[in-house]
């Protein structure tokens, strides 16, 4: 029997019990009641082993116990005997210190005394030495061997090192130095014709004979005035030739980079640290040349028109660039063996003659949009070549701007942002305002603001057409300005946001500093790279840059108003022409109504008076101005109908961004928006039927008979609105109503309608209110 399950930690009572069971229900079903039985006593029988088994166990391990306790206190006895020997050793080497403690200090003070002999042995040796190579070096001098020269003021000099506290070291010192002068002024002619010569085992010997006597600065000074005097008498050449400034830069930058290679070269056989070298070579002759690139670069710009300044300066500047990336190109596989901070010394000296253009970066850049645009013409004594130009100039103006994007991030590597967007902004400003004075010099071509009333109605849909045209022209200055922005703030992000920290925080300016300092520490950085004008000389417009780059990062180029005033200037604009437009077509509609009030008939019989007064109101026709109102009305949906067929996104676009006078009265259903046509429709139609209804009220006397011909005028314009599916104004349906009563009914229809309406028809039409 397997008693092997009952070990297992998913042993199951039930399961095995019935496992037990099948077997025997299968084999002999009658036989369970002994089968349980005999399954009972071997349980019992294994119950009883394990007993057995565990009592064996208990007993071994008492019998075990009493060994176990011996060996631990042998074990305790035995540490007990250790403690007390440790104890014993620790006294005799207190003893043996405190016997032999005198004795140690005598042997210590015995090694100092001995140590003072032997310094003052060494220092009368080196004493005598002086005296011995001060009365030598005459004669050696008289030699003119520097390397036998060298040797003994190398002498002196250790000699003298071991003299710092005799009392006339000071005076040995300065008599060294007269010695290392006289040596220095023999050499000088070989150090020169070896520099000229670029003679390495002759540049070699002098540089080990100057690092002996510490005078490894005034070699490196005469290496440095050889070559710079070559590389100034370069530029002198080409200042005096007729090359242009930005020719002659580029020949001079040319004959550095090559100096750079060359001398690269031939220093690294002869300088422990070759890259400085030439680095500070570079730098000096910068430094020294005569004139000086900011003094010509001055006088190029003063020779320039204003309007092509810049541009000269960007041509000069890339010239700068040009070399710049050349130099940076040569060290930076050696990056790390570079003296960083004499490279950025060098890079510092390059961009420096830039640096008062790129600080006023942003007043260059407003000076040339403002020169460019204003050649812009948008003036014409047409109104159609107006327009024409309008249409023109929007391509201009972006291709301006855009032009002015590129100019920052050549000259400014993106740091003169805030000066870019202060230009744009001053570019869009003159260009707004330039359209704003052509939109008023078209209105006065078409005499919109001079409404006579006594000229003839005739229509002219020519003012309306180029003024649709116009409107279309601010859509697509809509379209593009928003688009211009977006490509601003990627462009901006992409080239200025390297300046911006990982850790920068608007509320701490200076923890940006702090952090990119630690950067820069903790890894090399490419100083080429790493140069930036604008910190140091414009800290508050470079935090104000910091803040734009900040607030790009963190809300999306898309979700910045970088050009905000300017939309908003383009959006004026765009409500402009739809008054524009909306005033040429009303004009003929106002020219007919303002005849109404002076009207003769109205307070005489010129208009029928002799007529009986029971004449029916079908009898009565409209006037010949209402007349001309109703149908000039509904002409309109056919002019108006560009709005619906053309597919022009730009008019689409300035159509829903602008507004029209005479907006719907609250509570009116406003289908019309839905449909720009439909929107104009309804704007014309209100602005006739108020300008309509203050004319009436200008009507100084009605008679009868004009008070049912005016009815008849107002119900024949109620029908045209009908027709075009317009509502008649509660003002004129009030009107209406309250010429149509009957003087005996006057009052009753009056009282729910507005007071001074009611008094001033009552009074045109002789009646108590």
């Amino acid at each position: 029997m397997d008693f092997s399950r009952f070990l297992s930690d998913e042993f199951e009572v039930k399961g095995w019990v019935n496992a037990a069971f099948r077997a025997v229900q299968q084999e002999a079903p009658g036989k369970v009641d002994a089968h349980a039985a005999t399954l009972v006593m071997k349980l019992q029988l294994f119950i009883q082993e394990v007993n057995n088994a565990v009592e064996e166990t208990s007993h071994q391990a008492l019998q075990n116990m009493p060994r176990v306790l011996r060996e631990v206190e042998v074990l305790k006895q035995e540490a007990t005997f250790l403690k007390e020997q440790m104890i014993l050793v620790k006294e005799d080497i207190k003893k043996f210190e405190e016997d032999t403690a005198q004795s140690m200090q005598v042997l210590v003070e015995i090694d100092r005394v001995k140590s003072r002999m032997q310094l003052a042995a060494e220092s009368l040796q080196e004493a005598d030495k002086w005296s011995t190579l001060s009365a030598d070096i005459e004669e050696t001098l008289k030699t003119q061997d520097v390397s036998l020269i060298s040797a003994k003021l190398t002498s002196m000099q250790s000699s003298l090192a071991m003299l710092v506290d005799t009392p006339d070291y000071s005076e040995k010192c300065v008599h060294l130095e007269a010695l290392k002068n006289r040596l220095e002024a023999m050499a000088s002619p070989q150090i020169v014709a070896a520099f000229n010569s670029q003679s390495v085992d002759q540049a070699k010997m002098f540089v080990k004979v100057f690092t002996e006597i510490d005078r490894m600065p005034q070699l490196l000074a005469y290496y440095y005035k050889c070559h710079k005097v070559q590389l100034v008498a370069v530029w002198q050449e080409l200042c005096q030739s007729d090359l242009g400034l930005d020719r002659q830069l580029t020949e001079l930058y040319d004959t550095l980079l090559g100096t750079w290679h060359s001398q690269l070269q031939w220093a690294a056989q002869v300088f422990k640290n070759p890259h400085e070298v030439v680095t500070v070579l570079l730098i000096q002759t910068l430094g020294a040349l005569v004139p000086s690139i900011p003094v010509c670069l001055s006088t190029a710009l003063e020779r320039t028109g204003q309007d092509t300044k810049l541009a000269q300066l960007l041509e000069l500047h890339d010239a700068t660039v040009h070399f710049a990336k050349g130099l940076e190109v040569a060290m930076l596989p050696n990056l790390k063996e570079q003296n960083l901070v004499k490279v950025m010394e060098l890079v510092e000296v390059v961009y420096a003659p830039y640096k008062p253009y790129q600080l006023e970066y942003g007043d260059l850049e407003e000076e040339n949009l403002l020169i460019q645009i204003s050649a812009v013409p948008l003036e014409h004594w047409e109104v159609i070549d107006c327009v024409q130009e309008l249409n023109h100039s929007v391509s201009k103006l972006f291709t301006l701007a855009a032009g002015a994007i590129d100019s920052c991030i050549k000259l400014t590597d993106g740091l003169g942002v805030c000066g870019l967007l202060k230009a744009l902004k001053a570019l869009f400003s003159k260009y707004t305002s330039d359209f704003t004075n052509t939109l008023q010099s078209i209105r006065k071509k078409c005499k919109l603001d001079d409404v006579l009333a006594d000229a003839p109605f005739q229509e002219d849909w020519t003012a309306f057409q180029n003024s649709v045209r116009i409107i279309s022209i601010c859509g697509e200055l809509l379209h593009q300005c928003g688009d211009f922005e977006q490509q601003l703030a990627n462009r901006i992000l992409s080239t200025a946001g390297k300046y911006l920290s990982d850790s920068y925080s608007p509320c701490s300016f200076s923890g940006l500093q702090d952090t990119s300092s630690a950067e820069r520490k903790s890894s090399i950085k490419n100083p080429w790279q790493e140069y930036n004008y604008l910190s140091k000389e414009n800290p508050s417009e470079y935090a104000s840059l910091m803040e734009t780059l900040y607030t790009l990062k963190e809300k999306g180029t898309s979700n910045l108003a970088l050009l905000s005033p300017s939309r908003a200037a383009l959006a004026r604009l765009n409500q402009l022409s739809h008054q524009l437009a909306f005033d040429s077509v009303f004009l003929r509609i106002k020219q007919q109504l303002l005849l109404l009030p002076s009207m003769e008939g109205w307070s005489s019989g010129g208009l029928g008076e002799t007529l009986t007064d029971d004449l029916p109101n079908f009898s009565l026709t409209p006037l010949e101005y209402i007349s001309n109102i109703g149908q000039y009305i509904m002409s309109l949906p056919l002019h108006l109908e560009p709005f619906v067929t053309q597919e022009d996104s730009a008019l689409e676009l300035a159509l829903h961004a602008g507004k029209l006078p005479y907006p719907p009265e609250q509570g009116e259903e406003l289908p019309e928006l839905d449909n720009v046509a439909d929107y104009w429709l309804g704007s014309i139609a209100r602005a006739t039927m108020q300008t309509y209804c203050e004319a009436i009220l200008q009507i100084p006397q009605l008679t009868p008979h004009s008070t049912k011909q005016l009815a008849t005028d107002i119900d024949y314009l109620i029908n045209v609105m009908d027709a075009l599916g317009l509502q008649p104004s509660r003002a004129l349906q009030n009107i209406v109503t309250l010429l149509k009563a009957k003087p005996e009914e006057f009052r009753q229809a009056a009282k729910s309608l507005p007071r001074r309406m009611a008094a001033g028809i009552a009074a045109m039409r002789g009646l108590e209110a």
